[in-house]
């Protein structure tokens, strides 16, 4: 048996309240419309129109995330041509000392 002192995951906190959040809201809502006094056409219309607004919240987020993952990979291309920049840069100073004191 380990004893010592639990450590949670850095970040991870809020991650996972939301998740068992959304969880939560729709398991809840889904018993709520199975014993609702609701005839079944309307019980099948409530529960299309919950799939079909699910199912629109979950693209809009997919669309934010891909819109997000493209501005980090632009950043870090231009981090990166930044970088190459300056590294071509300074190869350009150093030149020509490095053949300076290779001459001495």
């Amino acid at each position: 048996m380990r004893f010592g002192n639990y450590e949670s995951s850095e970040g991870t906190n809020v991650g996972t309240a939301i998740t068992f959040l959304l969880i939560g809201l729709g398991i809840g809502a889904l018993t709520a419309l199975a014993f609702a006094p609701k005839s079944g056409k309307e019980l099948r219309k409530d529960f299309k129109r919950g799939y079909d607004d699910a199912k629109d919240t979950l693209q809009d987020w997919t669309e934010e995330a891909k819109d997000r993952v493209r501005d980090a990979t632009d950043r870090v291309r231009e981090a990166a041509e930044r970088g190459a920049d300056l590294a071509e840069e300074i190869r350009g100073k150093v030149e020509p000392l490095r053949k300076i004191i290779s001459r001495g």
